[in-house]
């Protein structure tokens, strides 16, 4: 034994006794305790701080705050990455069969470094040259990754990082389970079009809830993990299908799916339904944008445990608001069927003459207002410079209702397409409390970012009627007061003369009641009924209606030349229906915390009075079911069919530049405006550009929508309060009244008079 043992000393030291032998050996031993001082100074911090256990317990990721609808169905989110966490009674487990198989088959068996798999990968990549043989790369190394990140260092980057990892992954297994382990990757796992974590892509490419995918949904997002741009489903659909019946296969190798079960889902289509989050797309974007405004200004003021500010984009939070998800998505609908038509209509209308192609002087004024040219001349460039710089040509994504294209056109080209576009605003509330259940600011958020319910103001034309009639009938006009057709010329202002719509010839021996006159928005008599009950009531009644801005102090008030904001023409409309009190739109119901705990609640903003008698409201409302019945809204009922109890006020604005209409019924008040941003641009014909014909069809074409829809019937079935017998007998007149012979003798087509 003796013998052996010295005879394989003295081989021992004849080999080391070879130079070449002697420095491998020395090279092999230099590049171990290399090695092994590197880890050493990486585990004591020396190339920055490696997270302690007491840093892995205590793991806090930013999550994205959601944004739910009055149901809690989820509107859309904020964040800087889409992240929603969920447990892991939540994950399927076909969905963690997929992983495990896919991703990391020994998970169960060792303590986050898999150093079997690791002599595989050495074997098989390095000596072998299989590149199949994977990185060896486990679930929890992996979750290193996804928690902590990655730095880049002057030399050796990926073996510091790898040992970094390694570390890191030793300390999560020491504090957490098998099963808390795999829910925290699910959760951090960025997964395709930067989305992370395994609810927030269950929701955006399927539509549904993790803990409701199917196997190869799941099997679909597991695939994507291994390039989640290449494998990305809504642009390489096949490509996607291909990996994800790769994820099926390593399933049933590993005893988890049958090999019936395979050859069936294997030949299932992958079926999305993707849900966008980017915040300039997805369902109510304007909505989204006017709530992210109120959030950013509510969470100045709250502070969390830690008393710090909460931060809207990864703190988690949870809004839930007032909008209705579904009746969002049947107005959006409406809005884009009517006002895809009517854009090709009013193109059609000014054919080669149009304003944004040959008025130079329009263009001109656009062009100056561009933030490019400020910023050309702030530079110092000369005119000819700035307009060479503005006729360069470059691809553009383009809005157009046939589908958005990429063009070579030139800022001046571009600003003459955008020129033409009608847009719009529609707004619907709850009238009791002011909730908004449909918010639609634009034609689309990606192009047009300017809101037209809360940044816009326009001249509202004939809605404004209704307000003027409001204080004469409370200040006891009585509703079967007649007045004449004729025209008055003013002489105090400037000769102004208010005229009707339509035919030029009109009868001027004829009266209208009030009801007759509103209902057909007759602009004389809305004038002189402004003038019986005086500027300083109506400005007064406006008021109490929560309009507070400043409007003018002339006659032509009465034929709607102010410029008030759709959302507070909508507030002040729901008095019709609340009981005589106005509401301001609202939003957000409340506000929760990641955990679920309230930290902020808001309720409706009712006004305390009555701004005008029962008596006046039930009076006002039988005359704008007039409108609907018999006067300029009565395509409701001929050209839509619809049958519901309606009352409305249309409206337009001098030379054609706004259509608007105001939809009451009985549980929901609808605003409609349409118009071009601008205001140089109006439409080409009254016939066109009256809100009958502008913006009543948007309102028509969503309550068909509303009407089709049984979860509706609480507003669709709905029935207007019966008026009392008083106001029934107080409009009960003829709607017209022929003056006698005398009177025609002696009557003029036309007077003069001072406004009093």
């Amino acid at each position: 034994m003796k013998a052996s043992q010295s005879r394989f000393t003295t081989s021992i030291k004849k080999i080391l006794k070879n130079k070449w032998i002697k420095w491998l050996v020395i090279l092999i031993a230099a590049i171990l305790l290399f090695l092994f001082g590197l880890y050493i100074s990486i585990y004591v911090g020396l190339f920055g701080k490696v997270p302690t256990i007491e840093d892995i317990s205590s793991i806090k990721q930013e999550q994205a705050t959601q944004l739910l609808d009055k149901d809690e169905k989820l509107i859309g989110k904020y964040y800087i990455y889409d992240r929603q966490p969920v447990t892991f009674e939540d994950l399927p487990k076909h969905l963690i069969d997929a992983l495990v198989a896919t991703e990391d088959s020994r998970f169960y068996e060792h303590n986050g470094i898999d150093n079997i798999s690791l002599m595989r990968v050495f074997v098989k990549n390095l000596i072998l040259q299989d590149k199949s043989a994977g990185g060896g790369s486990t679930i929890t190394l992996q979750l290193a990754k996804n928690l902590y990140g990655r730095k880049n260092y002057a030399f050796f980057s990926m073996l510091i990082t790898k040992f970094k990892e390694s570390i890191v992954a030793q300390r999560i297994e020491e504090v957490y389970s098998k099963d808390e382990i795999l829910t925290l990757y699910l959760n951090t796992v960025p997964f395709s079009d930067n989305t992370y974590g395994i609810e927030s892509a269950s929701i955006k490419f399927f539509n549904k809830s993790v803990q409701d995918i199917s196997i190869i949904e799941a099997a679909a997002l597991v695939g994507t993990l291994k390039a989640n741009t290449y494998y990305n489903p809504r642009v390489h659909l096949e490509r996607s299908k291909d990996r994800r019946n790769v994820v099926l296969n390593q399933m049933k190798n590993y005893g988890y799916l049958s090999e019936d079960s395979l050859e069936f889902y294997s030949n299932q289509d992958l079926k999305l339904e993707y849900r966008s989050f980017n915040h300039d797309l997805g369902l109510a974007p304007y909505f989204r944008a006017e709530v992210k405004k109120q959030l950013e200004s509510i969470l100045d003021t709250l502070k969390n445990s830690e008393g710090e500010n909460y931060d809207l984009y990864k703190d988690g939070l949870i809004v839930h608001t007032t909008l209705d998800y579904k009746m969002q998505e049947l107005a959006e609908a409406a809005m884009k069927e009517h006002m895809s038509k009517l854009q090709a209509d009013f193109e059609t209308s000014y054919g080669n003459n149009s304003p944004w192609e040959t008025n130079s002087k329009l263009l001109e004024r656009a062009i100056s207002k561009l933030d490019q040219v400020k910023k050309y001349k702030d530079q110092g460039l000369s005119e000819k410079q700035i307009k060479d710089s503005l006729n360069i040509k470059r691809p553009t994504d383009v809005f157009s209702w046939k589908g958005d294209t990429i063009k070579n056109i030139s800022t001046i080209d571009s600003l003459k397409h955008y020129l033409k576009f009608l847009n719009t605003g529609m707004l619907s509330v709850e009238p009791t409390t002011g909730a908004v259940r449909a918010y639609v600011g634009g034609i689309d958020y990606r192009y047009f970012k300017y809101d037209h319910i809360s940044q816009s103001q326009r001249q509202v034309g004939s809605t404004f009627k209704p307000f003027v009639y409001t204080a004469a009938i409370d200040n006891d006009l009585n509703p079967c007061t007649y007045f004449s057709l004729n025209k008055v010329t003013y002489t105090n202002y400037d000769d102004w003369t208010p005229t009707n719509s339509g035919s030029e010839e009109e009868d001027i021996y004829i009266n209208y009641n009030l009801e007759n006159a509103l209902s057909n928005s007759v602009n004389t008599i809305s004038v002189k009924v402004l003038e019986t009950v005086g500027i300083p009531k109506v400005l007064e009644q406006v008021e109490k209606l929560g309009i507070s801005k400043k409007l003018p102090n002339e006659p032509s008030l009465a034929l709607g030349v102010a410029e008030i904001s759709l959302k507070d023409l909508t507030g002040a409309y729901a008095s019709y229906l609340n009981k005589s009190k106005a509401v301001t739109p609202y939003y957000i119901t409340k506000i929760e915390d990641k955990s679920g705990n309230i930290i902020a609640t808001f309720e409706p903003e009712i006004f305390k009075e009555q701004a005008y008698s029962d008596y006046t409201r039930q009076v006002l409302l039988e005359m704008m079911k007039s409108t609907v019945n018999n006067g300029t809204a009565s395509r409701l009922r001929s050209t839509y069919g619809l049958k519901n109890d309606i009352a409305g006020k249309t409206g337009t604005t001098q030379n054609n530049k706004d259509g608007w209409f105001v939809g009451l019924t009985p549980n929901l008040v609808t605003i409609t405006w349409v118009g071009n941003d601008n205001h140089s641009i109006g439409f080409k014909s009254t016939g066109m550009g009256q809100g009958s014909n502008s913006a009543l069809p948007i309102f028509a074409k969503f309550y068909q929508k509303l009407n089709k829809d049984s979860d509706y019937k609480s507003i669709t079935g709905a029935q207007f309060e019966k008026p009392s017998e008083q106001v029934l007998s107080d409009l009960d007149c003829e709607p017209t009244k022929r003056d006698g012979f005398i009177k025609r003798l002696f009557k003029k087509k036309e007077k003069k008079k001072k406004f009093n």
